[in-house]
């Protein structure tokens, strides 16, 4: 299994006030729950981070278990559903199959080369006829055509592990077709071009390397943008939505 980008107990400390927080949270949430059918009880929030998410689909009255594997995140999300958490890897769930109605993996594909695993679990654990719902393109929801998107664009990039064709392909193979899509902006994730060259020599963009001449220069590029403390437009996040099929008496 691939390693995560960052380590996450110690960007759990940071998590929710660089991501969005509760707004973004707020309108996460909102789009699944639009998307889960009628009479879904039983959710697995996979890869729960700091419980924001998972807070608001208990409040829409759904029975929620979230899981994630770093325990930084998960002392941070039980302040928020206490007693609804268990530590594992999304990639290995540690339930019986057909447990679930609905399955959700929020901002978590595109962190992992080997995403198929997750996609294989979900399915594995759903009951016949259940949801998965999940992120996809993640990386394209970000380019918004601004002034910061335009400087670094040079920039070199790894292929997206989770482009929505790719996503499909995983899910049709683990016998879940596709049954629908939204969207939902983010919110509080417009970039500055202060916090851009910021992240550039921190290494968030994981194919610059902090030091390197490539990333320095385009860190400079950013500083030299109009309006420094402005933010630019807010990310469109894309949700697909796959159903396992139902036994014949459904």
């Amino acid at each position: 299994m691939n390693k995560l980008v960052f380590d996450y107990d110690e960007e759990a400390v940071r998590y929710d006030a660089t991501r969005g927080g509760e707004p973004r949270a707020a309108a996460a949430a909102e789009a699944v729950v639009g998307l889960l059918p009628l009479g879904t009880r039983r959710v697995l929030d996979a890869a729960c981070g700091t419980g924001t998410v998972t807070r608001r689909l208990v409040l829409a009255g759904l029975d929620v278990t979230g899981v994630d594997a770093a325990p930084g995140m998960l002392r941070r999300a039980a302040e928020r559903v206490p007693g609804r958490l268990v530590l594992a890897d999304s990639r290995q769930l540690p339930f019986p199959d057909a447990t679930f109605d609905a399955v959700t993996t929020i901002w978590l594909l595109h962190l992992l080369d080997d995403a198929a695993l997750v996609v294989a679990e979900a399915a594995r654990v759903l009951r016949p006829g259940g949801t998965y719902v999940t992120t996809v393109d993640k990386a394209a929801a970000h380019d918004v055509r601004s002034d910061i998107d335009a400087v670094m664009a040079p920039r070199p990039r790894r292929a997206p592990r989770d482009e929505s064709s790719l996503v499909t392909g995983f899910a049709e193979g683990c016998g879940l077709s596709v049954a629908g899509a939204s969207s939902f902006r983010g919110v509080g994730q417009g970039r500055t071009p202060a916090r851009a060259a910021a992240d550039v020599r921190r290494g968030w963009y994981t194919l610059l390397t902090p030091g390197d001449p490539l990333t320095e220069r385009l860190a400079r590029r950013l500083e030299e943008l109009p309006d420094q403390q402005v933010p630019r437009r807010e990310p469109e996040f894309s949700l697909r939505v796959y159903r396992k099929p139902p036994t014949d008496d459904e």
